[in-house]
C-alpha cells in the first residue's frame, strides 16, 4: 500500500530512495510518482536495523504496505535470504518491480494486493522479520497485527517492525506481543516488537 505520510529526517534526494548500507549501500532508486508515497526515512531505517542486526542475515522477511520498498529492500541488501514485498498501489508497484529489476534481486517478489487481503489468504510461508508502514490515515495498523497474529505466518519469536504517527494512541498489540524498542522522529513513533508466542 502507498504510504500518504512524509516521514521525518529523510536526506535522500527528492524523488530518490537511497539504500543505506549493505551490498547496495548508497545505491539510488526511483520513487514512484504517487502523491504523499515516501520511503522510510534513512535515519530510522539505520536505527531499526541496528536493532535488527541478530535477525537481518538469513531473514525472511514481509514488507506489508511496501510502497517504496524502502524497508524490504535495506533488509536484502544488508543480508536478509528474502524479502516478499505487498503493495496495492498499481503505480507504486510497478516502480517497486523496476527497482528491484534494476538490483538484479531473485529474492523479491511483489504481490500487488491489499495487505488485509494478503493476510487472510493462505500462502504457505512464514517470516522472522514483518515490517508494518501502513498509511496513518488508513488507521489499519491493529487490524494488521491481528491478523498477523491470528494466521500462521510467523515463525516462532518472528521481530514486527511498526511505524504510526507520534500523535495517535498507540496501537493495541496482541497477547504475548512485547515492545523490545521504541524511539520517536518528528511526527513517527517506531517501534520493534517481538511475537514471541508465535507458533
Amino acid at each position: 500500500m502507498a504510504k500518504r505520510t512524509a516521514n521525518a529526517g529523510n536526506k535522500s534526494q527528492p524523488g530518490r530512495l537511497r539504500i543505506v548500507a549493505g551490498k547496495w549501500r548508497s545505491r539510488l532508486l526511483r520513487i514512484a510518482d504517487v502523491p504523499g508515497l515516501r520511503p522510510t526515512s534513512e535515519r530510522i531505517r539505520e536505527t531499526v536495523f541496528n536493532w535488527l542486526t541478530p535477525q537481518i542475515v538469513g531473514a525472511r522477511c514481509l514488507d506489508l504496505c511496501a510502497g517504496t520498498g524502502a524497508l524490504g529492500l535495506e533488509a536484502l541488501s544488508r543480508g536478509a535470504a528474502e524479502t516478499v514485498f505487498v503493495e496495492n498501489s498499481r503505480v507504486a508497484a510497478r516502480v517497486l518491480r523496476k527497482n528491484i529489476a534494476t538490483l538484479e534481486s531473485p529474492a523479491a517478489t511483489i504481490h500487488e494486493i491489499d495487505a488485509l487481503a494478503f493476510l487472510r489468504r493462505p500462502n504457505g510461508k512464514k517470516f522472522d522479520i514483518v515490517f508494518l508502514d501502513p498509511p496513518f490515515a488508513a488507521d489499519m495498523l491493529g487490524d494488521l497485527c491481528r491478523l498477523l497474529a491470528e494466521t500462521s505466518v510467523l515463525e516462532r519469536d518472528a521481530r514486527i517492525y511498526l511505524e504510526e504517527d507520534r500523535a495517535s494512541p498507540e496501537v493495541s498489540l496482541p497477547e504475548g506481543w512485547q515492545v523490545i524498542k521504541t524511539k520517536n522522529a518528528g511526527n513517527v513513533r517506531y517501534s520493534l516488537v517481538s511475537a514471541a508466542s508465535a507458533q
